[in-house]
Formats: C-alpha cells, sequence, structure tokens
C-alpha cells in the first residue's frame, strides 16, 4: 500500500499491519509515541502495561513485538479515546491480547495484584496554565490530571522486580522526571537522546526505569540527515511500522 493511499482514510494512520483510528482521541498519532513503542525492551516480556493508551497506539505496538503468549493491557482516563482504543484493537491482529481499560490509573492501580514486565506511558508533560482547546486535550497533555510522582509512584506498585517502565518526554522535562523517579526508589537503565539532526540539541528523552539496580545504558539518535530523509538509526527502529520504509 503506497503512503498516498494511507492517507485517503483521514480519521487515522495506516501502519505496516494494523490501523489505528485516532479522531476521537486528544491526542493524535506522533513521533513521541512510535518512538517509544519501537524503542522500549521487550526480551522476555510476559505481561506489558501501557498507561494513558489513547488511541492504543503504544499497546498495539508492542503487541506487533512481542510474541502471541505476552498479554498487553491498556489502561485510558477518557472515555470516547478508551472506546477508540478498545476498537483498534478489536480491528488488529491482536484482539485476544490486548484489553483496555476505562479507568483512572491512580485508582485503578492498587486494585491489580498481578505484576508487570514492562510498563509503557507517553504521558502529560505540560505543567497546567495555558488553555489548550478542550478538556480532553488538556488532560491529555498537563499534567494536572497525572503529575510525574503520581505516576511513578503507581507504576512503582505495577512492575515486577526485574521489570521495565519506559517513557518519552521533552529533553528537559526528562531529567527532572529522573529526580523524581530516583527520590521514590526507581534506577535509570536506559536512556536514548533525541535530536531533530545532527546540529540541533536533544528535543525528546526515552527513559527505561527499573527498581533494580544497574549500569545505565546512555545513547543518542537523530531523527533526520543532512538531506531530512529519516536517518539510517531512526529507519532501522521503526521500519517494521512504517509503510513507507
Amino acid at each position: 500500500m503506497s503512503q498516498l493511499k494511507a492517507q485517503l482514510r483521514r480519521d487515522g494512520f495506516t501502519f505496516k499491519q494494523f490501523f489505528i483510528a485516532h479522531d476521537r482521541c486528544a491526542m493524535k498519532v506522533g513521533t513521541d509515541g512510535i518512538l517509544l513503542g519501537s524503542w522500549a525492551p521487550v526480551a522476555g516480556v510476559k505481561r506489558i502495561l501501557d498507561i494513558g493508551t489513547g488511541s492504543g497506539l503504544l499497546a498495539l505496538m508492542l503487541a506487533q513485538r512481542t510474541e502471541q503468549h505476552v498479554t498487553i493491557d491498556a489502561v485510558e482516563l477518557d472515555t470516547p479515546a478508551a472506546e477508540q482504543a478498545s476498537e483498534n484493537a478489536a480491528e488488529s491482529p491482536w484482539a485476544e491480547r490486548v484489553k483496555v481499560e476505562c479507568a483512572d490509573v491512580l485508582t485503578w492501580a492498587p486494585e491489580q495484584t498481578a505484576r508487570y514486565d514492562l510498563i509503557v506511558s507517553n504521558p502529560p508533560y505540560y505543567e497546567p496554565g495555558v488553555e489548550c482547546g478542550t478538556p480532553e486535550r488538556e488532560q491529555a497533555r498537563y499534567t494536572g490530571s497525572l503529575d510525574h510522582h503520581a505516576l511513578l509512584t503507581s507504576a512503582a506498585e505495577l512492575i515486577s522486580e526485574e521489570g521495565f517502565f519506559c517513557v518519552v518526554l521533552p529533553e528537559n522535562t526528562g531529567n527532572t522526571f529522573i529526580e523524581i523517579a530516583r527520590e521514590i526508589g526507581w534506577n535509570l537503565r536506559l536512556r536514548t537522546d533525541i535530536s531533530d539532526t545532527e546540529g540541533r540539541l536533544p528535543h525528546r528523552v526515552l527513559l527505561a526505569l527499573s527498581p533494580k539496580e544497574g549500569e545505565c545504558f546512555n545513547d543518542r539518535m537523530v531523527i533526520r540527515g543532512p538531506d531530512q530523509r529519516y536517518s539510517e538509526d531512526y529507519t532501522a527502529l521503526t521500519q517494521a511500522f512504517y509503510l513507507f520504509m
């Protein structure tokens, strides 16, 4: 299927193996989510949780990257988004493996008894302030509904002993996030700084935290090369998903 044909359906985004409708979601499919869904470590995982799943993008990307025995739970506070994520999951090749819950993770987490080997989140990162068009979009973008301390605490309740909690954040926000995480008892194990091009400072950061202590691996990725085409690193990371790669 060509990229042009994929764009003919305007209510979402067509990937190689699934389609994400996002017309009823405050936050649309974007590079941040695609980076995180492609990057999060999945070796040996059995249970995955996506906090604030939105359209279900991360849940379905991780379903594509994992074996049939791996189950994925996705929690979303906004009802229309949760309904759309459920529909996207149902229409995907992994309908039996992905379960979407419409719930506030802060009240949902304490009720859970099982633990997750991998938790992912593309969390809100703007402090409450300038209005953002709609209440739904404000909820998705601003930390008022889910501040980072509360998010890290909830994830700590749900993570397995050797599991990873992975997020994507603006680079400056990520540094503060790491400080809060360490105060709670998390250990930073993987960090990838993301730049648009070689000459620019990092604008995003991918983080993998764990309850288990260990060496932290740091690296950097550039999204586009000098010719404005996707870099070799970005292509290698995401080519299993993009139609045009």
